[in-house]
């Protein structure tokens, strides 16, 4: 089954939410879409990162979507201690495993694998749950490299799971070697691609692949274009406080954004819904999502925007200039809610040493000065807010049954305007030709062009249903679907999908009952009994 077969045949529905704060709950705050839980199977844990392979994908995928101690068989270290990190033939994603399986078919069989980092992946507070995947994520680098110090290294993040990719590959591109020659995380020569869907640190303007020679056409070293032209996705991430470059592994970047996609292509101009993005990502979306406004919730809620409100009163308080200076009341909110502000980090600005001494006039003098800047930057900065809110930015982004943009990576080909891959597809074909380069030992070559036969066995059947054979099961698996949380802004159809068979242990899938009233279906759970599996009620 080809990639575009796969969605088309499954509808898998999201459970991602926005928070509902400020008055515009339903917005790009908090899009990021969640995949089925985590696969219930044997313990028993038996990959190693001691079996080294040429090449290792780095798998961190969205909200919901991640292996679970006690549930997944975990990777262990040289001394057999458990990583946080399963292998993609005993964890599978729905939306991820075309993509990161792909090689498998193209490569000999102990060359390649792809390993799945576990980390909270919730949004009980995201910030928490996207640092810890940055630690995870490094950690099992880190093991691997110290494994197998000639082991190349791919990276691929979807939806939440972007987040964290983004963040990773920010700092292994900067980071520099010390005295002895070694890295915080991994020599960024090691690193030979990274593939983010639904990037929230995306600058405006910016093409798919950063830092290429073509920033439009495609990365260094893959002479397959993505598309034809310049067509650059409008807006910019949610969380331009991430946003940058890659630093040395700029051209090795595949970034993709749909247009729609509000996590990656918000407009310009929305400071009242950035600042509600800002505030979503310090309280507990999930119990603001499932309870509703509660005391509890409510009181998360205050007391998150009380702090903020007090760090923007203290950052005012020492500028001194702060009256005279262009800077608004909301552009401090926007500056002290982000979760990377530092108070006292950037100094005040300096007093135009033109204008009449400080000292020698009230600050009160500035006030209608004040007040006109501060309805003038009112205006101006919220110019696409109520547009934005108009449109449904929910829906638009996480449309029930998958129709949302967040989803379009796995349908956006378009062979009329040059573009006859979709990214999913693109990005499986190119991890497949790093994956036989790595294999050969080869440098990046960056005049290679795949032929059809190559991009034919990428996107192959078994490129999706092959997974890494470094993995020993001995018991068939079962998988259990996992049930998405209810939204409580736009009704979703609750269905799972098939999950990815592993050819070492075949996997037994069953679906739970769908919304239609008449279809009723058994599915497992993760003990030996077996229980009547309804889906989560939706309001």
């Amino acid at each position: 089954m080809g990639i575009r077969e796969f969605v088309g045949r499954h509808r898998i529905a999201s459970t991602a939410a926005a928070p509902a704060i400020l008055g515009v709950a339903a917005i790009v705050a908090v899009t990021w879409a969640a995949s089925p839980g985590p696969t219930a199977i044997d313990t028993e844990m038996t990959s190693s990162v001691t079996e080294c392979h040429d090449m290792v994908t780095i798998s961190v995928a969205g909200r919901g979507d991640t292996p679970r101690e006690g549930e997944t068989k975990m990777l262990l270290d040289a001394n057999g201690n458990p990583l946080p990190a399963a292998m993609s033939g005993d964890y599978s994603s729905n939306w991820v495993d075309p993509v990161v399986n792909a090689p498998d078919n193209a490569v000999d069989p102990d060359s390649y694998a792809a390993v799945y980092i576990a980390y909270p992946a919730n949004m009980a507070s995201y910030e928490d749950a996207v640092n810890a995947g940055v630690a995870n994520t490094e950690s099992v680098m880190r093991e691997i490299a110290v494994a197998c110090p000639d082991t190349k290294f791919s990276i691929v993040g979807y939806s939440e799971g972007a987040d964290v990719v983004r963040r990773v590959a920010t700092k292994v591109g900067h980071d520099e070697a010390d005295a002895n020659g070694n890295y915080g995380v991994v020599d960024p020569n090691n690193v030979v691609g990274v593939v983010i869907f639904a990037d929230a640190g995306r600058s405006a303007g910016d093409g798919p692949f950063i830092g290429a020679e073509d920033p439009f056409a495609n990365p260094d070293g893959f002479d397959q274009k993505y598309q034809n032209g310049k067509n650059p996705t409008s807006g910019k991430g949610a969380l331009p406080g991430t946003s940058g470059d890659f630093g040395a592994l700029n051209g090795k970047i595949a970034s993709f954004c749909s247009d729609g996609d509000l996590t990656c292509a918000a407009p310009e101009n929305i400071s009242l819904l950035q600042l509600a993005v800002n505030v979503g990502r310090q309280i507990n979306v999930d119990a603001l999502e499932r309870d509703g406004l509660t005391p509890a919730t409510g009181q998360d809620v205050a007391v998150t925007m009380g702090k903020i409100a007090f760090a923007a009163f203290a950052d005012i308080a020492n500028n001194p200039n702060w009256m005279q200076s262009d800077e608004t009341f909301l552009d401090v909110l926007l500056k002290v809610s982000d979760p990377a502000y530092k108070p006292g980090a950037t100094p005040p600005p300096a007093t135009d040493a033109s204008s009449i001494s400080v000292d020698a006039m009230s600050p009160l003098a500035y006030l209608p000065q004040k007040i006109f800047k501060e309805i003038i930057g009112l205006v101006v900065t919220n110019q696409n807010t109520i547009p934005v809110v108009m449109s449904d930015p929910y829906n638009t982004t996480l449309g029930p049954n998958h129709s949302g943009h967040h989803f379009d990576y796995w349908r956006d080909a378009n062979p009329e305007t040059g573009k006859p891959l979709t990214s999913a597809e693109y990005a499986a074909a190119w991890l497949t030709e790093l994956a036989k380069q790595a294999q050969n030992g080869e440098p990046v070559d960056k005049s290679v062009k795949p032929s059809q036969a190559s991009l034919a066995a990428a996107l192959s059947p078994e490129a999706e249903t092959t997974t890494s054979t470094t993995t020993t099961t001995t018991t068939p698996a079962t998988t259990t679907p996992g049930t998405t949380t209810p939204s409580t802004t736009a009704p979703t159809t609750t269905e799972a999908p098939t999950t990815t068979e592993s050819t070492t242990a075949p996997a037994t899938t069953t679906e739970p009952a769908t919304t239609e009233p008449t279809t009723t279906t058994e599915a497992p759970t993760t003990t030996p009994t077996t229980t009547t599996a309804t889906p989560a009620p939706v309001s």
